[in-house]
């Protein structure tokens, strides 16, 4: 799913009920839509792909570990011969803490 960011605008509600065909285009568009009710941020108009990406983002790490598996499958790795001495040795910089 191609998902295009822009740009958060935010509109009273006043304004969003004279233009809500508007503002649904925009966010259907990918577009962050805020609603203020005198100046304060009350609420968010989102694209139903934007509300499926966020609710997909909650599944647990095991079935996405799973789903990575399953779209990259171990057998497309160079094999370890070819990545051995890639790695440094050393100790690298030192850093202060």
């Amino acid at each position: 799913m191609a998902m295009m960011m822009y740009m958060s605008k935010s509109y009273s509600i006043a304004e969003a009920r004279a233009q809500l065909p508007k503002l649904v285009r925009e966010a259907e568009r990918g577009a962050e839509v805020e609603l203020t009710r005198r100046g304060e941020k009350v609420a968010v108009l989102l694209s139903v792909a934007t509300r499926t990406h966020l609710e997909d983002a909650g599944t647990n790490f095991w079935d996405r570990l799973v789903a990575f598996r399953h779209d990259h499958p171990t057998r497309d790795l160079p094999p370890r011969a070819a990545l051995r001495g890639l790695r440094q040795r050393d100790q690298g910089r030192p850093v202060k803490l």
